[in-house]
């Protein structure tokens, strides 16, 4: 029966066009069986759907696959948006599109993301960002994937650090497809919101000799996306108590700014009703300001990849894999807002407020704070992997040699931040939030509509031409923040086969050298008045497309207002026009603010893992038992400074490093019993581990000087350790149909949690030592999530058919503080109907509201998030197929809040994507 599932494996791989590190270890002594069986020739919607249930059926562990004919023919442009159809696998869409992947309510930190069967460095192109042991998907075009599987149980076999689930990509192999194959596809997208198309074309070319022992694949892609991003923002929160106290050395309704003019403090304007309705509910929040928030940005992915294969004898084999991907992320954020909760210019203005069940629903001010700012950034991400392996089969054995490196680069390299004051009477409303997420109503004219009265700080005393007089203002900043994630490895696997039971056995060794990096300077903008406070209309001023915040209700008179052209300002404030006589060009560097210094960090891990795994079957059960043995050795390094002075000089700081080391050990059972011929009963247990991430090891720290609050990482952290169990029933109702239910627990220690502290650091604002309360991650207890999750996938004789599947996982530490990304409610549903000519399929898929950070001392959540995809295809012939792709058509809203869901941090609309499309295949 052994024999009879392994030659069964391979020729399901064949189709597939994969020989990836799933059932590569099932591969018999002798060759010859799997070489005469004939291919399993499979095409379309049901034949993937064929192949994938297959793999599931055959596996000894609990696993789920999408093949290239899915990842071909799902509405998608990366490789995460195909994965949604997975049970249990759900993705973030913070800009639109999955970047990140979730399994079975877990962080997507917890999971870990191998290019065949190795680990490809990432990096992360948003500023905001930390380097993290999350993958971007962005980054894949579909195009080069033969096969996903996503590994919900473990094998001591595969490199450890996942405790949701692994997700292993396998590109297309020479050997596997016919020779001189050619296929690609020429796209073109368009997004109803940016209104304008963009390219894309793959080219796909593959070559093998006549007796198949040798093949070379050669594949390159080329995209390019605009994405536009329209919503509504707010930076923060601030208190009732910040309305009548103050906060940061700022003023308060108490405490009016100073009128020269008369030589007193202004007189209270929050009086009455105004007044005390703040001293009645002094632990109410509202927002801190309110923007019409406006993100565009371009992204282009050139991905070239290298495959070889040379089989020169039926005992011996090598292959390499190489490639290289090259993505630009340009992009602007342009932000236009009123600053109520500014602590010099917009608290202590506070007129009439509404506070309804602890939230400061609506609240107006007399000539308050309004700001607008523009952020242009420069940023890239670059991945390069090189993989190399050969094989060697015996008689009764086989032996492995694995060797590969792999690079990423990224981050934004420029950022030109430039900032505009004005002031004017309005009023702010969020009692319709979360449906309304928020309005502006100014009190007279509309200061967004004129970008002459917006201008940069100019400071302040007696003589702007005067450095001895004269105190500069703010005008923006420049700062430059690169992330480089790199790693090598070497592996040696060795197994036996045998005729008792235990049919094969397999050691192996693994070394991987890890580093991770961020260099973090930049300068701030120190701007004089009369040369430094340009106006916003210096700067090809425009309106705002059409379009504008369509599909939100009642934003008062966010939806009017201006932009400029954010590369004149950048070419502004890099040329150096805005420098006083008396001033210098200031130069970017690490150690002009602390902030920057701490944000500067190498993360070096070196990790040695040994493994032993049975494959066994008796009867009706089979499955794998085995032991995995990690070493794992870390050091963090960062600047610290080595003087008593705030702030600390260039010149005081020195290089420190934090060491940790520690060792796992690693067991797994998986088992897979054959009820009869349609049933299959499986039940796994192991003990797993996730590092921390890298950016959480590190020494970084931001402060706000204004809302005392910050966040920071910790090098003493220790990893996550859970322990699993699964049980699953798969129901093979037909070829290609299943009805299957799993139940998931895992026991997390040592969990991972932000949590809230005081500390003491300089104060910039203040030029003085302040407590603020600073979040950090620390292994703050334990945590368990546990859940079911329902499949069922049903091909009628009718053509149509149907994939659903819901997950429920309930996550929660000991302390009752909710887990990452942990979505209680999931749920997919895809009909489909396929003949010898038409494709159509729609993807509806749900989750429910999940919690994602601490922020500015807010616990941040993402509400429930709806998305419905669909595509339609026609078959020209054999060569030609056409179809057309619609993504995220409900335009549906991105929206997060900080622990009300009156107080909305940010609701985003990015726009329907159709893509219309030609593949060729020759």
């Amino acid at each position: 029966m052994k024999v009879r599932k392994n030659v069964l494996t391979m020729s399901i791989v064949a189709a597939l066009g994969v020989c990836g590190t799933a059932v590569a270890q099932d591969r018999p002594a002798t060759q010859e069986a799997a070489t005469d069986l004939d291919k399993v020739v499979v095409t379309g919607i049901r034949g993937s759907l064929q192949q994938a249930l297959e793999a599931k059926r055959e596996a000894n562990a609990i696993v789920d696959a999408i093949t290239a004919e899915d990842v071909g023919k799902f509405p998608s442009t990366n490789v995460a948006e195909a994965m949604t159809i997975i049970p249990g696998v759900t993705i973030d869409k913070a800009f639109g599109q999955g970047e990140k992947v979730s399994i079975l309510g877990t962080d997507p930190a917890l999971n870990r993301t191998l290019l065949n069967g190795q680990t490809i460095a990432s990096a992360d192109w948003f500023i905001s960002d930390q380097p993290g042991r999350t993958f971007n998907y962005s980054l894949l075009a579909p195009q080069i994937v033969g096969k996903v599987e996503v590994f919900k149980s473990p094998e001591a076999r595969i490199d450890e650090g996942s405790i949701g689930g692994t997700v292993i990509v396998t590109t297309r192999k020479p050997l596997d497809l016919e020779a001189n194959t050619i296929s690609g596809q020429v796209s073109y997208l368009w997004n109803d919101r940016v209104q304008k198309g963009d390219p894309q074309a793959s080219l796909m070319y593959s070559w093998k000799n006549s007796a198949s022992t040798f093949g070379l694949l050669l594949s390159a892609q080329k995209s390019t996306e605009n994405i536009r991003r329209d919503g509504i923002e707010s930076y923060g929160s601030v208190s009732a108590l910040d309305y009548r106290d103050g906060q940061g050395g700022g003023g308060s309704v108490n405490n009016r700014p100073m009128d020269w003019s008369i030589g007193q403090p202004k007189p209270q304007v929050c009086v009455g009703a105004c007044e005390s309705t703040l001293q009645n509910n002094l632990t109410a929040r509202g927002p801190n300001s309110l923007s019409a928030h406006y993100f565009e940005q371009e992204r282009k992915r050139d991905t070239v990849s290298l495959g070889l294969q040379a089989k020169p004898t039926e005992n011996f084999e090598i292959e390499l894999n190489a490639l290289k991907v090259k993505a630009g992320y340009d992009n602007m954020s342009h932000s236009m807002f009123a600053f109520m909760g500014n602590a010099w210019n917009g608290l202590m203005n506070l007129t009439d407020v509404t506070i309804t069940d602890g939230v400061i629903t609506k609240g107006t001010f007399d000539n308050a704070l309004v700001v607008y700012d523009l952020i242009n950034r420069k940023a890239t991400v670059d991945t390069n992997a090189y993989d190399l392996k050969a094989k060697w089969y015996g008689e009764g054995w086989f032996a492995a040699v694995e060797a590969g490196t792999s690079k990423a680069t990224g981050g934004t390299g420029q950022q030109v931040f430039g900032e505009f004051l004005n002031w004017s009477d309005y009023t702010y409303d969020i009692s319709g939030a979360p449906g309304d997420p928020g309005s502006v109503t100014f009190h007279g004219s509309n200061p967004f509509l004129d970008p002459a009265a917006f201008q940069m700080d100019g400071g302040w005393g007696a003589d702007p031409n005067s450095a001895a007089t004269w105190n500069p203002g703010w005008g923006g900043n420049i700062v430059f923040k690169p992330t480089a994630d790199k790693e090598r490895y070497l592996q040696f696997d060795f197994g036996m086969e045998f005729d008792a039971p235990i049919y094969q056995l397999r050691f192996g060794y693994k070394q991987r050298e890890h580093q991770t990096s961020q260099v973090m300077g930049g300068v701030s903008l120190a701007a004089v008045a009369g040369y430094g406070n340009s106006t916003a209309a210096q700067f090809d001023p425009r309106p705002l497309p059409g379009n504008y915040l369509s599909g939100f209700n009642n934003v008062g008179n966010l939806d009017k207002r201006f932009t400029i052209d954010g590369w004149a300002l950048a070419d502004h404030i890099l040329s150096g026009d805005w420098l006083a006589p008396w001033q210098t060009m200031p130069v970017p560097s690490t150690f002009n603010d602390p902030s920057f210094a701490a944000n500067t960090f190498t993360i070096d891990e070196d990790i040695k893992a040994a493994y032993v795994q049975a494959d066994f079957e008796v009867g009706k059960l089979r499955g794998n038992v085995g032991v995995r043995y990690v070493q794992t050795e870390s050091e963090s390094g960062s600047w610290a400074c080595t003087t008593n002075v705030s702030v600390c000089p260039a010149t005081g700081y020195a290089w420190a490093t934090t060491k940790k080391k520690y060792n796992d050990v690693l067991p797994n059972i998986n088992l897979a019993y054959e009820l009869n011929d349609d049933v299959v009963l499986r039940a796994s247990a192991a003990k797993v581990i996730a590092r921390p991430n890298y950016g959480d090891m590190s020494t970084y720290l931001w402060l706000g000087d204004q809302t005392l609050t910050g966040g920071g990482g910790n090098p003493d952290l220790n990893p996550y350790e859970s322990t699993n169990l699964d049980f699953s029933a798969e129901w093979y109702l037909s070829k290609n149909s299943i009805l299957a239910g799993s139940v998931f627990y895992k026991d997390i220690g040592s969990y991972i949690l932000v949590t809230t502290r005081p500390e003491t650091h300089f104060n910039q604002a203040q030029q003085s030592d302040t407590v603020y309360q600073v979040a950090r991650p620390f292994n703050a207890g334990s945590a368990k999530v546990k859940g079911i999750s329902l499949a069922y996938q049903q091909s009628f004789d009718n053509g149509f058919g149907v994939i659903t599947n819901y997950t429920y996982a309930n996550g929660e530490s000991d302390t009752g503080a909710p887990l990452p990304y942990n979505s209680k409610g999931q749920l997919n549903v895809s009909p489909f109907f396929e003949n010898e000519r038409w494709t159509a399929r729609l993807t509806y898929s749900y989750r429910s509201k999940y919690f994602t950070n601490i922020d500015r001392g807010d616990a941040l959540w993402t509400r429930e998030y709806t998305s419905l995809d669909a595509t339609l295809g026609f078959k020209i012939n054999d060569h030609l197929t056409v179809s057309l792709d619609g993504m995220n058509l409900l335009d549906e809203v991105y929206h997060s809040y900080a622990t009300d869901e009156v107080l909305t941090r940010g609701a985003y609309r990015t726009g329907r994507r159709y893509m219309a499309t030609l593949r060729f295949q020759f």
